[in-house]
């Protein structure tokens, strides 16, 4: 990875950060700049407007889920351990980077019109929704999984991690979040498994 690559990421790991805390409106390209310890001139040199940062920050960030969720597909094992050990590494990413996850409920479901243009349908988050969805068909061939319509078994999916990821934001789970990562992959499991397992 260039020198260009490495600085353009660190950008977007403190823009992540702002953006999750302040939300999009309220953190300017001054704000990044100076939690980089960057010139407002040097920033534009990486991205050419705040717009476009967020479109790399969504990529970048969904693009993490994404080679987490590749490499658990790649594994011989069943479709249940592998919703097992998604939502353990799902969690695991809420917990020790919950600007991620904040980003995306918070900034690119919430400011849609923001991410309109270059964005469209799942386009910035294409690479994450195909490992979800190799997941799913993987597990309906070997009929570990009920075959349905992608889009309600991705919503289920993801609502339900999105759900952990917010009411740990919100710091109102009795326990650790890693503690329910086992009931919620069960949860999971259990509302995609076949009749036939």
């Amino acid at each position: 990875m260039s020198a260009k690559e490495v600085k353009k990421n660190s950008i977007i790991q403190n823009a992540l950060k702002l953006f999750s805390t302040k939300g999009f409106y309220n953190t300017t390209i001054p704000d990044i700049a100076k939690s980089m310890q960057m010139s407002v001139g040097n920033m534009y040199n990486y991205f050419a407007s705040k717009e476009e940062l967020a479109k790399y920050a969504i990529k970048y960030s969904t693009n993490i889920l994404a080679k987490q969720l590749r490499t658990i597909n790649h594994m011989d094992i069943s479709c249940k351990e592998k919703i097992f050990l998604f939502t353990r590494e799902y969690l695991e990413n809420v917990k020790d980077s919950p600007e991620v996850i904040e980003y995306f409920l918070r900034v690119y479901l919430s400011n849609r019109e923001v991410f309109a243009q270059g964005c469209e349908g799942f386009l910035c988050v294409s690479e994450f929704v195909t490992e979800v969805m190799i997941l799913l068909d993987e597990g309906a061939e070997k009929n570990e999984l009920r075959q349905q319509e992608f889009f309600s078994a991705f919503s289920m999916v993801m609502g339900c991690l999105g759900g952990f990821a917010f009411l740990s934001g919100e710091k109102v789970l009795d326990k650790d979040l890693l503690e329910y990562s086992d009931s919620v992959a069960e949860n999971i499991y259990r509302a995609l498994k076949s009749d036939k397992t």
